[in-house]
């Protein structure tokens, strides 16, 4: 062999010992980058997990932007039907906090609900504490007529929102919009917990706090974020496939009856109607009452008219000019009558 051929073997051996060497990482790089893919691709949050976290998010921000130094907050839940017309009635709710006595500055801790993007822009509008509410595709934009079937599914999709409320921790006073907040009812709601885990409206006060004989009414309460509060909402939600036809104050009720209440070591206080009046039983003195609620009554038109009634039994009261009412005692102050939420129930 001559000296050429010896001195072209070691640069061919290391020609190839360089093209091996290239190829071996051209197939490492391609393995890494699959094996980066495959990594990935797993951890990336499905459509569902996104929409929960944004949920959550944003409610959070939420009840946060309105709740108090005690984390509680005052809920009311609306809809279009309850945004729109002449004088809504979300507007006639927010009469009462402007004309009612140390009730502005609530609103500063009102969260409103909206179930539907118009109701959510009328908040947003208002510059109030807004949350849009997505209610799995169900249509709860018109009036939902008392005892209707869309008026029951929209009063359990409340109860499962409000579940939800307490399970992040947050205390809270839900009002239904046809409540007027004449007064601060603060102080008139027991702040010691220990006292009592959940205060609730009755239709009509049997003169016990304590009876569990007092017919609740669920378009006013304040309930207290814990373990026992949190599980009576699981029991009353879970309740609602058992129970057809029946709207979520009823079943709340025959829980309460079947002593759901004691076994949950829930302790309840019922309202009296002296300082927590509605149509069903009128406060006895204007003097000390804090809210006014609309129940009793079955369509948002009557509601309208005799709590505008109310309103304007409330400016006689406040006027301090000369007026049939000053040359009147107290006594004998009497709210006008509810005659249009009687006639609903005809019509």
């Amino acid at each position: 062999m001559d000296q050429s051929t010896k001195a072209g073997i070691p640069i061919a051996l290391c020609t190839v010992l360089l093209i091996s060497i290239s190829f071996i990482y051209i197939l490492s790089e391609k393995n890494t980058s699959v094996s980066i893919t495959q990594k990935v691709s797993p951890s990336k949050p499905s459509s569902s997990m996104r929409k929960t976290s944004t949920y959550r998010d944003e409610l959070e921000a939420a009840l946060r932007g309105a709740s108090m130094a005690n984390k509680t907050v005052i809920i009311a839940i609306v809809n279009k039907a309850y945004t729109e017309g002449d004088k809504p009635m979300l507007d006639i709710f927010l009469d009462g906090f402007w004309l009612g006595e140390d009730t502005r500055s609530l609103t500063n801790h009102l969260l409103i609900v909206a179930v539907d993007q118009t109701a959510f822009d009328r908040c947003k509008f208002l510059r109030l504490h807004c949350y849009r509410l997505k209610t799995d595709d169900e249509d709860f934009v018109g009036e939902k007529v008392y005892m209707s079937e869309d008026f029951i599914k929209m009063m359990w999709q409340r109860t499962r929102f409000l579940g939800d409320v307490l399970r992040r921790g947050y205390n809270f006073v839900f009002t239904d919009t046809d409540v007027l907040w004449l007064r601060n009812p603060f102080p008139h709601l027991t702040l010691n917990y220990e006292t009592a885990d959940l205060q609730i409206s009755v239709d009509q006060f049997n003169g016990n706090q304590w009876s569990q004989k007092n017919p609740i009414n669920t378009g006013f309460y304040m309930i207290r974020s814990n373990n026992k509060t949190i599980a009576l909402f699981d029991k009353w939600y879970g309740e609602r496939n058992k129970s057809p036809g029946k709207k979520e104050q009823d079943v709340l009720i025959e829980l309460m009856k079947k002593g759901s209440f004691k076994r949950l070591g829930i302790r309840v206080r019922f309202l009296d109607t002296l300082y927590f009046s509605g149509f069903c039983q009128d406060s006895r003195d204007v003097k000390i009452v804090s809210t006014f609620h609309a129940n009793c009554c079955r369509r948002i038109k009557a509601k309208v008219s005799d709590l505008t009634a109310v309103i304007h039994d409330w400016k006689r009261f406040k006027d301090p000019s000369p007026s049939p009412l000053a040359n009147k005692t107290m006594e004998e102050f009497r709210w006008s009558s509810h005659s249009a939420c009687e006639k609903s129930w005809i019509s």
